[in-house]
């Protein structure tokens, strides 16, 4: 066995033994065990009461992170030790695979963040929805009334099946290629909380989708399956494996197969086991399926994926076709294949809050029939609105801060959790991409380009600043909190990572400035048509600095 091999820690080269702490702690509990020590000892004994491996490991098995304390300074997070930077309270976050809720639904989540969550909601840019403030005495209560419903908190965190992507129009609009909802549902009853697949190298990201505007972002996740139709007219998915961003940003690479529907799991199912069983166990930092795809290639991937876990040949496919926009976030108002409508709004960088979720619940039952749909960018949607409710609907929102017609700086600016809870950030982002916003909007009120901006408060890449026109990496500059500038990343008719301009820092306080400047030299030197995207990696590095 070549050492260099061995070395990488992979389970199929007869690897097993732990080469980190993380591995160590797998080893010793599986993650999904976590769950009824919390309802057994910790909920009973409080926070005190948790087992560190626990509490900084397996906890996030069940959606679970230790929030950050307030008052630590940027400076001060990779300085301190774990325990040093958590507060007693935790981030929880509710997966909602394939973005689909009931009003029902909604209020429970709603009334969780009311009462244990002190208000506060975040719709993340992976269809969940994420509260803080919980406390663990509070956890079997939370669970109970989201299981209810039909809502868990099983593998949203962790070294597991995530969340999995879907449209969040499926079944509702003419153009979508194939409906996904009954594959994805499929994926998780049969997987999600499987220990066969409970313990995987790292997170392992998935998406299904038919849509036509490629709403799920293919290029970057783990697994993707994109709808296509073949060469004999049949509906079914292209595979792309390997993509995510964080610090080593990588796109998805086709794999080159046709997968029916009626294979999809089996599919998902023996992909995430190559993973499983060949993924880089050695390093956390080279963990991810995106290193094991750069060093094998699609080739060898799909004969191992082929040979090893299928034991069947998969035809060769076709790729997807370009998008039939280069918007994906389903916000306005778009004609249901019934005649019907469906109303996307922006919300303000993801945060809502309990109340305002409630109010949305109300809404879709007065307008629609209680369908609401959270996409991958923040947004949410209502379905099901009659033509002659649209208006009311629409002013309805309006009232509520929530804009069915936003601006183009509010409907594509994005930000991640930040320092307000989490432990990693290095700055402040969900307040200041909201100040942002509004400067940007009193300053450009004309610009209707497609932009986005997205604010992220570390390397890691949770508010995609990689692969937004203007990207914010948050760091520390001259002592205060500002952000490292990439420019031209963009996810759609053309797929680039922003081009990071070498030493180009910002303070926190001028980005507004900064913005400013660069879009005003984008719409006088642009070309006729040309995207921002296009027109940031050919212009001269000095102006856009």
């Amino acid at each position: 066995m070549p050492p260099t091999q061995k070395a990488q820690g992979q389970w199929a080269l007869g690897y097993r033994e732990p080469l980190n702490p993380n591995e160590r702690m797998k080893k010793d509990s599986d993650g999904l065990e976590v769950r009824q020590r919390i309802i057994d000892v910790y909920a009973k004994g409080g926070f005190d009461s948790i087992d560190p491996g626990d509490l900084r490991g397996r906890m996030r098995w069940m959606g679970l992170y230790t929030q950050r304390a307030a008052g630590i300074p940027g400076g001060k997070t990779a300085v301190l030790e774990p325990e040093d930077l958590e507060a007693p309270y935790f981030m929880l976050r509710v997966r909602i695979d394939g973005g689909q809720l009931s009003s029902e639904q909604l209020r429970v989540v709603a009334g969780i963040s009311t009462e244990f969550g002190r208000g506060v909601a975040d719709v993340t840019d992976r269809q969940n929805v994420q509260l803080h403030w919980i406390r663990i005495e509070d956890v079997p209560t939370i669970w109970e009334r989201l299981e209810a419903v039909g809502l868990s908190t099983t593998e949203a965190c962790g070294d597991t099946p995530r969340v999995v992507l879907g449209c969040p129009l499926a079944g509702v609009l003419d153009d979508e290629l194939l409906d996904a909802t009954d594959v994805i549902a499929d994926v998780v009853e049969q997987y999600v909380g499987d220990p066969r697949f409970s313990n995987l190298p790292r997170k392992f990201k998935s998406s299904i989708s038919g849509c036509t505007h490629h709403c799920t972002n293919h290029e970057i996740n783990d697994v993707a399956f994109v709808g296509v139709r073949n060469a004999a007219g049949e509906a079914g998915y292209d595979l792309w494996v390997g993509g995510g961003l964080s610090t080593n940003p990588m796109f998805a690479q086709r794999i080159g197969v046709f997968v029916r529907p009626d294979q999809v799991a089996d599919v998902w199912a023996g992909v995430c086991s190559v993973f499983r069983d060949y993924g880089y166990r050695r390093s956390r930092t080279h963990a991810r399926i995106k290193f094991l795809i750069a060093d094998w290639g699609t080739e060898k991937f799909r004969q191992v994926l082929q040979d090893e876990y299928l034991h069947e040949a998969l035809p060769d496919g076709v790729a997807p076709a370009q998008p039939a926009t280069d918007q994906r976030d389903h916000v306005g108002v778009a004609r249901q294949r019934d005649g019907r409508n469906a109303v996307g709004f922006a919300l303000n960088t993801g945060r809502i809050g309990g109340e305002l979720l409630s109010t949305v619940a109300d809404l879709a039952d007065r307008f629609g029939e209680g369908r609401i749909r959270t996409t991958a960018d923040q947004k949410l949607v209502v379905l099901d609105v009659p033509d002659e409710s649209v208006e009311e609907l629409v002013a309805a929102l309006a009232e509520h801060d929530l804009q069915v017609r936003p601006s183009a700086f509010r409907r594509a600016t994005m930000a991640c959790t930040g320092i307000e809870f989490c432990k990693l950030a290095i700055v402040e982002t969900k307040g200041h991409a909201k100040e942002l916003t509004a400067e940007l909007e009193r300053r450009l009120p004309d610009f209707d380009q497609p932009i986005t901006i997205n604010v992220n408060g570390c390397p890691n890449s949770c508010a995609r600043f990689q692969t937004a026109d203007i990207g914010f990496k948050g760091m520390m500059v001259g002592g205060e909190e500002g952000f490292q500038v990439h420019l031209g990343g963009h996810l759609g008719f053309t797929s680039s990572i922003g081009r990071k301009l070498r030493g180009h820092k910002v303070a926190a306080t001028d980005t507004a400035d900064y913005v400013e400047r660069v879009l005003t030299g984008y719409l006088e030197h642009r070309t006729d048509g040309e995207a921002f995207a296009a027109y940031a990696a050919r212009a001269d590095e000095d102006w856009l600095r």
